[in-house]
């Protein structure tokens, strides 16, 4: 995947311990994973790891692409060129910096 890496979980693992370690804020590789950073997580389960050199956010009610675009600091047209038109609560929108 370009965006991704996919990781296996192995016993030990917790979803702070793995975001620490790839340097992700726990909330939102919880988040990309439809899970809440409290949730266990299983030996074998595999999660999305995002990859450097993107930025990664993840909409919310109400959102606009004037909105989104001061998030990626960057300017509607790119989002547009990126083919991220939609905006849905919980939608995953990835740029490249």
């Amino acid at each position: 995947d370009k965006y991704f890496t996919i990781y296996t979980i192995v016993k030990g693992d917790n979803l702070y311990k793995i975001a620490k370690e790839y340097n992700i804020n726990p909330i939102l590789l919880a988040a990309l994973n439809g899970l809440n950073e409290s949730d266990y997580i299983y030996p074998n389960q595999e999660i999305l790891i995002p990859k450097n050199g993107y930025s990664y956010y993840i909409t919310k009610e109400g959102d606009t692409l004037d909105i989104v675009k001061d998030k990626f600091n960057t300017s509607i047209d790119d989002i547009i060129n990126n083919n991220l038109i939609y905006l849905l609560p919980g939608q995953l929108l990835v740029h490249k910096k």
